[in-house]
């Protein structure tokens, strides 16, 4: 079937169909005056998908541990130990987080942790030991567990890079999970570049870890990360390899859109931050390459623009919370619900909350039964989205 070509010259698959890539190369680099078309493509592709609904998880962010053995260029998260705000929960704090957080409303407890701290230091194997773990992972299964038993929160854990039997062990015990790829140019690897120093960047291991997750049908989260020194046309092959394992597997319930955003200790400091207009472009190429995907881009890190970031097709707003910061941009505070809602309704859409799970995978994660689909069952209203949340 021939695509349809609209009079910037542009050329747009027929309704339903994705773009190639190589059209997908040349409408990231739309000019201002294609744009709007551009823009309007992918509006028209996110309203086939998911007709005036824009949805958001109500979370609290539980920041397991921060330290990593990864040395990123654009990261504040990570410490070393020693380093102030090194910092390990502990079960009991965990719990009181994820309580706080039940009282309310939330419905999401999102694990965020440095990459296997414990195989670069000493001092998280002690601290493992006394927990009486001998894994961050093994640790973070078990504080999965503990929030699904004893509070009303669905785990969604980011632990960085798994094997197939981690997926799985995880799977048991949160009903998604994510990690962001980011990139697919691995000259970022490069010394001094974004992820030099950062042996769980290699992207093909990323991609190793979301293709396991897809054989086992886990609903996963991942996504890129602008402006950290990739091309456009980098944008566009990190979206077509997710892409194709969505394709095959059919488990990528969300892509997210992240932009970098600078900050004056990290080393990259004095990198440009992306534009308006290369999140615009950015959106609106995922959503015409995967029109059938759940897409995101955190509101907190477009402020004050970022309802405009609608009219390039995203249908989610990411987790925002109510309680806890958002760890990673801790300078970004979420925005306030009634001012989301207030945003989202004024571009015509309606704001519904929804687990860590999107709606048209809880009757598979139900299906498999265990304490994660009995928890399912008891949090998800009957069209799938979250029953509890304000």
């Amino acid at each position: 079937m021939k695509s349809s070509s609209i009079a910037t010259g542009f050329e747009f698959p027929p309704s339903g169909d994705s773009l190639s890539g190589e059209q997908a190369c040349r409408l990231i680099r739309a000019s201002d005056d294609e744009l709007p078309a551009l823009l309007a493509a992918a509006r028209e592709a996110r309203e086939r998908f998911k007709p005036r609904v824009i949805t958001y998880s109500k979370k609290v962010f539980l920041p397991l541990t921060n330290l990593c053995r990864d040395y990123c260029g654009y990261c504040t998260f990570r410490r070393d130990p020693g380093q102030p705000g090194a910092h390990t929960m502990t079960p009991d704090e965990v719990l009181a987080v994820a309580r706080a957080g039940e009282k309310l409303g939330c419905t999401e407890a999102l694990f965020s942790l440095g990459d296997k701290p414990e195989l670069a230091f000493p001092e998280m194997r002690e601290t493992l030991r006394h927990f009486g773990y001998n894994s961050t992972l093994q640790y973070l299964e078990a504080m999965c567990e503990l929030v699904l038993r004893e509070t009303t929160l669905l785990p969604h854990p980011n632990p960085g890079l798994l094997s197939a039997e981690w997926v799985r062990r995880l799977a048991t015990v949160s009903p998604s999970m994510g990690l962001m790829l980011e990139t697919t140019n691995t000259a970022l690897l490069a010394v001094g570049a974004a992820h030099d120093n950062a042996p769980d960047k290699v992207p093909a291991r990323r991609l190793r870890t979301i293709e396991d997750a897809g054989r086992q049908k886990v609903p996963f989260t991942t996504g890129l990360l602008i402006g950290i020194g990739e091309s456009p046309e980098d944008r566009v092959d990190t979206l077509l390899a997710i892409r194709d394992l969505h394709l095959r597997y059919g488990h990528i319930q969300e892509v997210i859109i992240q932009n970098f955003r600078t900050k004056p200790e990290i080393p990259m400091r004095h990198s440009p931050e992306p534009s308006k207009g290369e999140m615009l472009r950015t959106i609106a190429v995922a959503r015409l390459l995967m029109p059938d995907v759940n897409l995101q881009a955190p509101p907190n890190l477009s402020a004050p623009y970022y309802d405009e970031l609608l009219d390039a097709g995203i249908n989610d707003w990411g987790g925002v919370s109510p309680l806890t910061p958002d760890f990673i941009n801790p300078e970004k505070p979420w925005p306030h619900l009634d001012q989301l809602k207030l945003r989202t309704e004024a571009r015509g859409h309606r704001l519904l909350p929804r687990m860590p799970i999107y709606p048209e995978f809880v009757p598979d994660a139900i299906a498999r039964g265990g304490l994660v689909a009995e928890k399912l069952r008891e949090a998800a209203d009957p069209k799938g989205y979250a029953g509890r949340a304000a």
